[in-house]
């Protein structure tokens, strides 16, 4: 035999796609991704029914006063005090969004673009401090700012990520005078 009639006896033709068995994969695991979702979305709402007794979240006074601090920046959620994965999905609590702070001597009033707005009266507030991590989101060492308050019979802790995190110490430092002072002057009465 010649060169030029091996060489085309020993090519095969090229194996043909099987085009249904990639579709079926394809489709299989849309579906699988698709309940995946589901469950999620379920999870998440079930997670607001079970803390369906939380009461309406409070709203700013007509006259809270001057603003002591403000900022803007990220709520990153709330959870059970405490415990950074117990995250709070009722009253919409569970949302991270954008959102300005204002510090007043009334309360500290979260203005949240596209989500439930909710104000904190001092009397409420608890303790300020710097962490690392509330409801899945972890950020460098103090570079959130976690807010613990009383809401019902329920300790919330609040997390926020300034635009300007510098000012951080400034927040905690600040909310925690006025919770001091408020105790102060909760207990001369």
């Amino acid at each position: 035999m010649t060169p030029v009639l091996l060489l085309a006896a020993e090519k095969e033709s090229a194996e043909v796609t099987d085009w249904a068995a990639r579709i079926g994969w394809v489709v299989g695991l849309a579906l699988f991704v698709a309940l995946v979702y589901w469950l999620m979305r379920e999870g998440w709402k079930w997670r607001g029914t079970l803390q369906g007794d939380l009461p309406e979240l409070p709203t700013a006074p007509d006259e809270p006063g001057p603003a002591r601090l403000t900022t803007t920046g990220r709520y990153h959620g709330s959870t059970t005090a405490g415990q950074w994965l117990d995250r709070i999905v009722a009253r919409g609590l569970g949302a991270r969004s954008r959102a300005e702070l204002t510090l007043t001597d009334a309360g500290l009033d979260v203005v949240r673009p596209g989500a439930s707005d909710f104000f904190v009266p001092v009397a409420r507030l608890r303790e300020a401090r710097l962490d690392k991590g509330i409801a899945g989101k972890v950020l460098t060492e103090g570079g959130l700012l976690v807010v613990t308050w009383e809401h019902g019979d329920r300790l919330i802790d609040s997390g926020f990520r300034s635009d300007h995190a510098a000012g951080h110490r400034e927040w905690v430092d600040t909310i925690n005078a006025m919770i001091e002072k408020n105790t102060r002057e909760g207990a001369e009465r």
